[in-house]
């Protein structure tokens, strides 16, 4: 008899959809199959099956513009679980100062409270070759994805080309991933050189100055790099064609190559940075056109794109209060708790993808990338009893006064969502169910990798 047994649900596989029940024995999937008994037994008739949603792109307690983001490692692991997340990577700070085991010790404390499990990427600032050895340090520390800025080079941020290739030799060589945020800073600075004093205080500048053709640009020149290194090369935030385009020509040069997008750039264009709240959705790279949204959806359901990720950065409506132009705002929007109904309602339910390739979307291919898969993922027996009940027929206006995220903003405020997560089960505890969260603070494990 299991532990714990997901009965008459409909689960949803990268491959397939099927009808089974999942049995779970202490932390582990078991076994699925038919008639499955369990000491503890769920009933999911009329529900989807997923894996635990992997959300691999998340700043939790993040100094960023003067302020910090608003979630700190509880209350954003706790939204996180309230929207099916069982998993999360956030990022070291780097600093010039410090090697990247110190950041990296830091970050262990931060992350103490997380109900979820959770790993790190290792933000890189400040590296030069004589620097080589950290790499293998973090490695060794259980941390195998490395974060690149191409911008930022007025903060210190910005890794220019050099390093940039010494760096991913020797990623290269311990098998990691280069994580790459890629805009071009100097077409940013040229374009914000010529901007009046009126444009700087217009929020629809920044998709003029952070245009498509700086992301194009810095994604080629990553992707020459990478080619020449064999590093494996992962874009973040991709947020359109242009910069896609560049994508798939890296690989056609020899790159290995991936990329993921987030609902705002599926979503949201540069037509709301003209409305009253404009500034509210400060974010970098800067939201683009419906041929750009269009554009992410065909390749989130292709392939070309390989996940999706929220690159969740939330703030009040007090810290991004607007100061007169666009550069003085922190950079950031929420969405950990957000990214499955979305995917679903506006994916899904709108056949721009379907119920496998959401999976492979939200979990699968996140985990097999940064060397999670197949503890967590998938739904296989000896994997983590990861799982996500989710019921497709309820429908919900999306509202930040009704999310477990530490914001009083939404993006996607007052949108029409149909497809709730109704339960949430973490390494085979059930953390939230049908609206209650019922996790603990401190629960979530380090994921080395």
């Amino acid at each position: 008899m299991y532990d714990l047994v997901i009965r008459g649900g409909t689960v949803v596989t990268p491959e397939a959809v099927l009808a089974a029940d999942i049995g779970i024995f202490g932390e582990k999937i078991a076994a699925l199959g038919d008639g499955l008994e369990g000491k503890s037994q769920v009933d999911a008739s009329g529900k989807l099956v997923f894996p635990g949603v992997i959300d691999p792109h998340v700043h939790f307690s993040l100094p960023v513009g003067g302020t910090v983001s608003s979630d700190d490692f509880y209350s954003g692991s706790v939204a996180a679980a309230c929207g099916g997340v069982t998993t999360v990577i956030d990022f070291t700070v780097g600093a010039p100062e410090r090697t990247m085991a110190e950041d990296l010790r830091k970050r262990f404390e931060d992350a103490r409270p997380s109900v979820v499990d959770y790993s790190f990427h290792g933000e890189v600032v400040g590296w030069r070759p004589g620097r080589r050895a950290e790499i293998a340090e973090a490695m060794a520390d259980g941390i195998k994805s490395f974060k690149f800025f191409t911008a930022y080079g007025a903060s210190g941020r910005r890794t220019d080309t050099g390093p940039l290739f010494q760096a991913f030799r020797a990623i290269a060589e311990g098998d990691g991933v280069a994580v790459i945020h890629a805009e071009d800073d100097s077409m940013i600075e040229a374009s914000a050189a010529l901007l009046s004093r009126e444009e700087w205080g217009r929020m629809g500048a920044v998709a003029e100055v952070r245009s498509d053709l700086c992301e194009a640009s810095a994604v080629n020149s990553v992707g020459w790099i990478a080619a020449r290194t064999g590093v494996r090369c992962h874009i973040v935030h991709l947020s359109s064609a242009l910069g896609l385009g560049e994508v798939e020509t890296a690989r056609r040069r020899g790159a290995v190559m991936t990329a993921e997008t987030c609902p705002q750039y599926l979503l949201l264009t540069s037509g709301v940075y003209e409305g009253p709240q404009g500034h509210l959705y400060s974010a970098t790279p800067a939201l683009r056109t419906p041929g750009d949204n269009e554009a992410l959806w065909r390749g989130l359901s292709s392939g070309a794109v390989n996940f999706a990720a929220t690159d969740h950065c939330p703030f009040t409506r007090s810290q991004k209060e607007w100061k007169g132009a666009f550069d003085r705002l922190p950079g950031g929007l929420p969405g950990v708790e957000t990214l499955l109904p979305l995917l679903y309602s506006e994916g899904v339910l709108k056949g721009r993808l379907s119920l496998c390739s959401l999976v492979r979307a939200t979990s699968e291919q996140a985990a097999k990338l940064y060397g999670l898969y197949p503890g967590k993922g998938c739904l296989l027996p000896g994997s983590d009893g990861d799982l996500v009940i989710f019921d497709p027929e309820e429908s919900w206006t999306m509202r930040a006064g009704a999310l477990r995220m530490n914001v009083d903003f939404s993006p996607y405020e007052g949108m029409e969502v149909r497809g709730k997560v109704w339960q949430t089960i973490s390494r085979g505890e059930v953390i939230y169910a049908d609206g209650r969260f019922l996790g603990r603070r401190g629960r979530g494990k380090f994921l080395p990798r």
